[in-house]
C-alpha cells in the first residue's frame, strides 16, 4: 500500500512519564519497520494537538477533530487512552473514530488494577478488527478472563548504552564524589513508595535523588515527606538517562504496584544495583534471572556497595540486553502486524 502512515495516540507524548518514553521507542520502531509516523495527543511536543485528549480535560475532545486527526492514518496505536479512565470522553470519541480499522492497542494500566477504577468496565474499549498488546503476563491472563485476547510485549530499551558522565551530573547536582547517591527515577506519586526509599537513602547514610514532580494530589504530602527526610535530598529531573545512572550508586525502586517498571531494566542496563519492592509484576520479571535487591536486607545492599560484584552486573546487563531489547520489541511488533495483515 505505498508508504503506509502509522500514528501514535494518547493523552500526552514526548513528556518523561514512562507511557511517553515507550510510546517514543514504539513510534521509532515502526519507522523503522516502514510506516510514516505521526503522533496526536492532547498535551506534549506532538504533530497533531487536539484539545480535549489530554488528562485533565473537562469536556473531552470534538469528535470530529479526533476523526479528522486520524483520517489519513493506515494503523492507529493507542497509547493507554482506551485503557485507564483518565478521560472516558476521550476513549469513546478515539474508540469510535477507529471502529473497524487496522489499529493496535497498546495497555499499560487497565482499570481493575487501580482502586480507584475498580468498578470501570467500559474499558479497556474492544473492537474485532483491533489487536490489543499487554505488558506483562499477568495482564494478559486478566484480559483473557474478559474474553479479549491479548498479546504480550515487554517494554524494550536501548540497550546500547552510551557511557553518562558521571562527574558532570554529581556537580549539576551539588553531590560530592564520595557520597552514596540513590536515585529514584519515578514520578511521585503514592504507589511508588516514596517513605521506604527515604528510609532506604537514610539506613545506607546517603543522598536521596527524586526524579519527577508530584503528580495525583500527592503535593502536600510529598513535601512532608522530603522535609521530614533524615538524609540529604534533591528534588529535580534530568534528561539524560546516561548521566542519571552514571552518577547513582544505587537505585531504588519500592513501588507497591507497576504495570512494568522501566527503572530496575535500566538499572541492569547501566550496571547498577537496585533494590526492588514486591510487587506482582516484578516477580514476573525476576523469572528471567534478575538479580536484584530487597528492601527487608539492606546489609546485603550494604555490603554491595562496600563491595561491588562485577558478576552480578554482568548478569543483569546481559538478561536485559537478551530480553528487553529494542530488536526483540521489532521483532515482536513485526510479527503481530505480519499476522494481522498489515505490515506496510
Amino acid at each position: 500500500m505505498g508508504m503506509a502512515r502509522g500514528a501514535i495516540v494518547s493523552f500526552r507524548l514526548g513528556l518523561s512519564d514512562g507511557v511517553s518514553i515507550i510510546a517514543r521507542l514504539w513510534q521509532q520502531t515502526l519507522a523503522d519497520i516502514g510506516f510514516d509516523m505521526v503522533t496526536v495527543a492532547g498535551e506534549g511536543p506532538v504533530d497533531r494537538l487536539v484539545p480535549g485528549l489530554g488528562i485533565e480535560a473537562p469536556d473531552g475532545p470534538d469528535p470530529d477533530a479526533v476523526a479528522a486527526a486520524l483520517a489519513d492514518v493506515d494503523l492507529v496505536v493507542v497509547e493507554n487512552l482506551c485503557t485507564i479512565p483518565l478521560n472516558p470522553a476521550a476513549a469513546r470519541s478515539v474508540a469510535a473514530a477507529l471502529a473497524g480499522r487496522p489499529a493496535i492497542l497498546h495497555h499499560h494500566d487497565p482499570p481493575w488494577q487501580r482502586r480507584r477504577f475498580a468498578s470501570v468496565t467500559e474499558l479497556p474499549a474492544h473492537d474485532p478488527a483491533w489487536r490489543h498488546v499487554v505488558i506483562n503476563r499477568l495482564t494478559a491472563e486478566q484480559f483473557a478472563q474478559r474474553g479479549i485476547p491479548a498479546t504480550v510485549i515487554y517494554n524494550g530499551f536501548d540497550t546500547r548504552c552510551p557511557e553518562g558522565d558521571r562527574a558532570a551530573m554529581r556537580a549539576r547536582l551539588g553531590v560530592a564524589d564520595d557520597t552514596r547517591l540513590v536515585v529514584h527515577p519515578v514520578r511521585a506519586i503514592a504507589r511508588k513508595n516514596i517513605p521506604a526509599a527515604i528510609a532506604i537513602a537514610e539506613e545506607l547514610g546517603g543522598a536521596y535523588w527524586l526524579m519527577g514532580q508530584a503528580e495525583d494530589g500527592y503535593g502536600a504530602t510529598l513535601e512532608n515527606l522530603l522535609r521530614g527526610a533524615r538524609c540529604p535530598v534533591i528534588h529535580r529531573p534530568s534528561a539524560r538517562t546516561p548521566d542519571i545512572y552514571a552518577a547513582a550508586d544505587l537505585v531504588v525502586f519500592p513501588s507497591v504496584w507497576e504495570g512494568f517498571g522501566n527503572p530496575p531494566v535500566e538499572a541492569a542496563i547501566w550496571r547498577r544495583p537496585c533494590v526492588v519492592g514486591d510487587y506482582p509484576v516484578a516477580e514476573e520479571l525476576a523469572e528471567f534471572g534478575f538479580r536484584w535487591f530487597s528492601a527487608d536486607r539492606l546489609g546485603e545492599v550494604r555490603a554491595f556497595l562496600d563491595c561491588p560484584d562485577a558478576g552480578l552486573l554482568d548478569e543483569n546487563q546481559a538478561i536485559a540486553t537478551k530480553h528487553f531489547s529494542l530488536d526483540r520489541v521489532r521483532s515482536d511488533l513485526a510479527a503481530l502486524l505480519d499476522e494481522a495483515g498489515w505490515l506496510p
